[in-house]
This record gives C-alpha cells, structure tokens and sequence, in this order.
C-alpha cells in the first residue's frame, strides 16, 4: 500500500503544474490526501459513486474517479471543477497513481523475494521462476553486504543506503531483521574485492556524515548465480560475528580476510573448553594481571621482537626477558619460541570467543 505522504506529494506535484485542487479518498470516504479543505464534506458522494457503474462522474461540482489496482477498486479522486480540462488533469492524476499501485507493488514483490532468497526459504526452480517473473537477471555477479546499525529500525540510515544504491536496478536494499539492513549488490565486471572494501568503508562514512549512525559492515564472497546469493550472506552473517568477537576495532570485515578467526568460531564448546585445559592447566589468561596481558598482545604486535617490545613498553630488555620467563614457568609456553607463540595466540582467541558464546547464552 502506498504510503497517504507519498499521495500527498504526487497530488501536491500535479497541482503545481495543473493548478487543480485534487483530493484522494479511501472506499469508505475517508480522505488520505488532499490539497484543499472539505474533501470530508464529500463522503455519502464517494459512497454512492462506489457503489455506481461509472468509472468517473461529475457531482457537486467536482469530477469523481476511481483508481483500480488491478481489478480490485483502491483509490476514489477528486479533482475541483467541471470543465473538460479539470476532467483531463483528474483522469492523467488518477493515471498517476495507478502507475504508483502497480511499481509499489512490483517493489514489494521483489523485496519479498529478495528475503526469502537469503534466507534460503525458496525451492530451486522457484527461484528462476520468481526471478523470471520479476524481471530479475540470474546470471549476475552479486555479493552481499549486512550494515549492522546502532538503533533498532534506523530508518534515516535505510533511506541513506537507498539513496545510495536504489537507482541501480541489479542492486536491492531490504531487512530480515530489526538491526540490520542488507545490501545485495551487483558486482562490475574488473571489480575486486578491494573495491568492495572501499564501497563498504563509503558506506560507513555515508552513514556516520548523513545519518548520523555508527555501522558495522560485512560482506560476503562474489557469487556468480542467484541461487547462491543466500550463501553470500551466510558469509556476510558470520563475518559480522567474527569481527565482533576477533576484531572489535575494524568496522568493515571481509568474510575472505577472516583468518583463524573462522575457523575458531566454526569450533564446538566443549572441544574449546578442553584445549584451554589442555594448554593452561584449567586456568584462564583472565587470571594473568594486567602487566603481564599488556606485555603479551605488545609482544605480539611486534612479531615476538624483544628490543621492539620492550621500547614500546619503555622497559629495560631484561624486564621483558624475565615476564616472559615467568610466563613459561606458570604454563609451559615460551612466547619467544614461534610454535609456543602461535600456540598462545590461538589459546587467547579460544578464550575470547568462548566468552562471546557464553553471554549470547544470557
């Protein structure tokens, strides 16, 4: 159903060209939108008109009409005057919207289908069927991006992502839940992955200038059928976990640069749980006091480089040589070994993520 803003605009606009008062009714005579006062006063008119064979009537001084979706009767329009003109304007308005019916409805169509597309709701040969049926092209490269917002339905930053995006044809905009908006976007030939990096980092640029929202943004891989747009965002959905859990400080997350950290999340709890058994003896890195987590993550930030570490923690070489040895006396790792070192790594981001699952749990 087309929104009573949008009529009011369509009839505000032809007015402005026509210099027609035009007024929109509801079967029952209730007034939608209007650009005079009094449409109210019409109200047993329109019921009779309704109930009459004629598609347009002139009554009380004013041309009636009726505007069908299909062969269903939506809309009743009024336009002021009786002259031939006031009846060519009313007929051209009640064209118009008509026309609004029939592409809101073509728009609702394919964004129903686009939702059920990723979220794998439709059998195979319906897919080509409704893609066919909607004008939809199969064999476009797509790829899908999920924009995680701040705000349950954020509408100012759908309509910034529609403005963005929408007057491409191959590219849709929808939601399949009350935070996220999805984008499933053609991708150019030459495109790369790249490319899509930088239109995901716009995309949050666009939103924290015009919408004034903080966003998230993952997407998934490039897709060449749109059978497979479902599983593009899969990828997009567990990127956007992946990158809350594993890289909390990027706002753009790439499902192809994941790293360990997709393979950690695809692991079972319990199998988490007995590694860290395994490797710290039934203790957490969350037992370690600040000092020593501070030494660690800069440590590894500089690729297990002692004189580096330790200028950048402005200690002395052999204070970061004697943390790391009491690191190895209470769990066996030595940092400074490269196999121990990966083995910590990936210790510490067991931990992080068995405590992401943990609270989701709450």
């Amino acid at each position: 159903m087309i929104s009573n803003q949008i009529l009011q605009t369509n009839i505000e606009g032809l007015k402005g060209i026509t210099r027609v008062d035009l007024s929109i009714c509801d079967t029952e005579g209730k007034v939608l939108a209007s650009t005079f006062t009094g449409a109210e006063e019409y109200e047993s008119a329109i019921l009779t008109f309704v109930d009459s064979p004629a598609d347009s009537q002139v009554i009380q001084g004013y041309q009636f009409f009726k505007v069908f979706d299909e062969h269903q009767l939506e809309y009743i329009l009024l336009a002021k005057g009786g002259s031939d003109d006031v009846y060519m304007v009313g007929k051209m308005a009640a064209f118009q919207i008509q026309n609004l019916l029939v592409a809101y409805k073509e728009r609702f169509d394919k964004d129903n289908f686009i939702k059920n597309l990723l979220l794998d709701n439709l059998l195979l040969v319906d897919i080509y069927n409704r893609a066919k049926k909607l004008h939809i092209e199969t064999n476009v490269k797509r790829i899908v991006f999920i924009i995680e917002t701040q705000h349950e339905k954020d509408v100012n930053a759908l309509e910034t992502v529609r403005s963005l995006f929408s007057t491409k044809t191959k590219d849709f905009i929808t939601a399949v839940d009350e935070k996220d908006i999805i984008l499933v976007k053609e991708v150019k030939p030459g495109e790369t992955y790249d490319d899509l990096e930088k239109t995901a980092s716009m995309i949050v640029d666009m939103l924290n200038t015009e919408a004034l929202t903080r966003v998230n943004v993952a997407f998934g891989t490039i897709v060449n059928e749109i059978k497979d747009v479902s599983r593009s965002y899969k990828e997009a959905k567990m990127a956007l976990d992946v990158g809350k859990i594993f890289y909390s400080t990027k706002n753009v997350v790439a499902y192809s640069k994941l790293g360990i950290g997709r393979l950690i999340y695809q692991l079972p709890l319990p199998l988490c749980r007995m590694f860290i058994k395994e490797i710290f003896d039934g203790k957490s890195p969350d037992d370690f006091d600040e000092e020593t987590l501070t030494t660690i993550n800069k440590f590894f930030e500089n690729s297990l480089n002692v004189s580096e570490t330790s200028r950048q923690l402005y200690i002395h070489r052999n204070t970061l040589v004697y943390r790391l040895d009491k690191l190895q006396k209470s769990t066996g790792l030595d940092l400074r070994v490269f196999e121990d070192a990966i083995t910590f790594k990936i210790a510490l981001m067991v931990v992080k993520y068995m405590k992401y699952m943990e609270n989701l749990d709450y």
